[in-house]
């Protein structure tokens, strides 16, 4: 069973990490079920604690996520997605995941604003951010998340290549 809680995961990454690649969205027609299905099976594997663990998982990440969400630098699928996730992995392995989401998230934009030739217009924000940062001050429009010109790293795929990766080492025996 514990195979099939594994499969659900990466299955449920591979959806979402390709939905969000392709139309930057994440439905709950994918997270909302997939949630479920990881309560269902965490619970027929473990009942009680199994149960515990998996909403302990997800409660984890929407709670953790949530500030995020609030401040509109995160999509709510990609919350849901990261819930769903929780629900099948617990909260221990969720808090790695999400750790190592924020890397993966970090190695995509790096590559993002190199491929879009913006390297000076990032490291001019970073300084605006910085200066904001040490007066105390808002910064200006030019690096506010609604700014339709910013770069915007699709979380989903990240979490999704997160996942994966968990997957593959679980599998090959790397980590218990």
């Amino acid at each position: 069973m514990r195979y099939a809680i594994l499969g659900g995961v990466i299955a449920l990454a591979l959806i979402a990490g390709w939905t969000d690649t392709r139309s930057r969205r994440i439905p709950n027609w994918l997270t909302v079920p997939a949630f479920l299905l990881g309560v269902v099976l965490n619970t027929a594997t473990a009942g009680w604690t199994g149960l515990k663990l998996s909403l302990l998982g997800a409660g984890l990440s929407l709670l953790l996520l949530l500030p995020f969400v609030l401040l509109r630098s995160l999509g709510a699928g990609d919350w849901k997605l990261a819930g769903a996730v929780g629900a099948f992995v617990g909260p221990a392995v969720m808090t790695d995941l999400l750790i190592v989401s924020v890397f993966v998230t970090g190695i995509m934009a790096m590559v993002l604003i190199v491929y879009k030739r913006r390297v000076r217009e990032t490291l001019r924000n970073i300084r605006h951010l910085v200066v904001s940062l040490v007066t105390f001050r808002m910064p200006g429009s030019e690096v506010s998340l609604d700014n339709p010109r910013s770069l915007k790293v699709p979380y989903g795929v990240a979490l999704a290549v997160t996942v994966l990766l968990y997957g593959g080492a679980k599998l090959g025996g790397v980590v218990r």
